[in-house]
């Protein structure tokens, strides 16, 4: 029985533990995925998340083009890892030794490939709630991308968001219209685990921030006690 006036914890709620439980073990997967069949029934359900996330005007920007094709996620990965290499060669001295040991992508080794895109005419053209905010609808489409991310990590599946690509080559390798944004390319399969630590923090290429240095009071720059 609940005490009168009882502010329920976290600790209290299963499914709100549960929750950011999911948030807290969602990783940027790359070395990990295990290549085994991704049941369709599962997918099916990661889709579903993601085509439930809100988005503005109910536009439902956003498209899924699945990519189990080898040919085609190696011709991406090669695309890629050029990529890498013009980023790479941008780089000196202690950074250039952390990155040598990162890896960026995991395209052949998932399961499958998730082209997720943002297609601007859905909607339009009197979309609710775009008109002072042009990227709202690709603020939509990132929702998407969360849904999909949280419930694939529920399921137990990885999720890595391949960012090193020029959107041209996507289009062109994929047939995207040209009115039609390519967002995220997302690698997507079971793993064999999820690292407690995520790469860029176990590699030494970035630190994650306290909560407090990102939180403003009133107006930004305000502390607690300005």
């Amino acid at each position: 029985m609940k005490t009168p006036g009882h502010n329920p914890s976290l600790t209290d709620s299963a499914p709100a533990a549960e929750l950011y439980d999911v948030i807290n073990r969602r990783r940027d997967v790359r070395r990990e995925f295990s290549g085994a069949e991704l049941p369709e029934p599962v997918l099916r359900r990661v889709l579903n998340a993601a085509h439930t996330a809100p988005s503005v005007g109910l536009s439902q920007p956003w498209d899924f083009i699945l990519v189990r094709d080898a040919n085609t996620r190696r011709t991406f990965r090669e695309h890629v890892l050029a990529e890498r290499s013009v980023f790479a060669s941008k780089l000196d001295g202690e950074r250039a030794d952390t990155f040598s040991k990162i890896k960026v992508e995991g395209i052949v080794e998932s399961s499958l490939g998730i082209a997720v895109t943002y297609d601007p005419r859905r909607g339009a053209p009197q979309v609710l709630g775009r008109h002072a905010i042009a990227d709202a609808g690709l603020y939509s489409v990132c929702l998407a991308i969360q849904n999909l991310w949280l419930a694939a990590t529920a399921e137990g599946l990885g999720v890595g968001w391949v960012s090193f690509y020029r959107e041209e080559f996507l289009r062109r390798l994929l047939g995207v219209p040209s009115e039609v944004r390519p967002v995220a390319w997302l690698c997507v399969g079971p793993v064999r685990e999820l690292a407690e630590t995520p790469d860029l923090e176990r590699h030494g290429w970035r630190q994650r921030m306290p909560l407090d240095d990102v939180i403003h009071y009133e107006a930004y720059g305000r502390g607690r006690n300005r």
